[in-house]
């Protein structure tokens, strides 16, 4: 096959595609909003261990995301290391004490209210995993060469949406903590300065007793989250 360019380029039949009826798409979509719609964030963390390999599997999910070029622009930084817990820990609750003592803005924190968010997150170092994800600039391809990322943000984003699911599917709770900034992750993860820290993930399960705001449980509506054109 040709590109746009007229360059040849190889490709290979669609190995993995299995067609379904029309009532087993209805009944394949429901049966995952079901499942899906079970998933919550939360904030209170058992410290119960969960097994690498768990952690690994859900990892390679996310790389068989969307993403601009297939440059796979991402890296993700899986953390069960207790002092690198703690230094994140503290680097964290440095930034949101900064946040929550006046940079968020009146408008910002009173959004925050009914989620009853606070500086202090001891979640970062009780749950057994945490996962830096990283969007990366620039890649180094297999001949040692620079070359340039593209759709970073999108690439990252569409990867992380499906972390959290495999993570869900596995049986495991998630909270995405996004302290800004978020520079101190690269460091203490040791990426380069290429590499932007996008999301902090926590993984675990649930302390006894967990709880999650009310108010997360709101979800609008079909009609204020979509439009159809028919």
């Amino acid at each position: 096959m040709k590109d746009q360019f007229g360059e040849e380029f190889e490709a290979v039949p669609l190995p993995d595609f299995v067609e379904k009826s029309v009532d087993e798409m209805r009944a394949a979509a429901d049966a995952f909003y079901q499942r899906v719609k079970k998933r919550h964030t939360v904030r209170d963390f058992s410290d119960r261990a969960v097994p690498r390999d768990i952690i690994e599997k859900c990892i390679l999910a996310a790389g068989t995301a969307p993403n601009g070029a297939n440059h796979q622009p991402w890296h993700f930084s899986a953390i069960s290391n207790p002092e690198m817990k703690s230094k994140i820990r503290a680097a964290a609750e440095e930034e949101e004490r900064t946040f929550y003592e006046g940079r968020a803005g009146e408008e910002w924190l009173k959004a925050l209210k009914p989620i009853g968010t606070d500086a202090e997150k001891p979640f970062l170092e009780t749950a057994p995993w945490l996962i830096s994800i990283f969007g990366q600039r620039r890649s180094i391809g297999a001949d040692g060469r620079k070359y340039k990322n593209y759709y970073v943000p999108e690439s990252v984003s569409i990867a992380t949406g499906f972390l959290l699911l495999a993570l869900h599917e596995a049986g495991l709770l998630t909270l995405t903590h996004t302290p800004n900034p978020m520079s101190f992750l690269t460091e203490i993860c040791g990426r380069p300065a290429t590499d932007k820290p996008y999301i902090l993930l926590v993984v675990g399960y649930p302390a006894e007793g967990a709880k999650i705001p009310k108010h997360a449980q709101i979800k609008k509506p079909l009609p204020e989250i979509s439009t159809f054109f028919e």
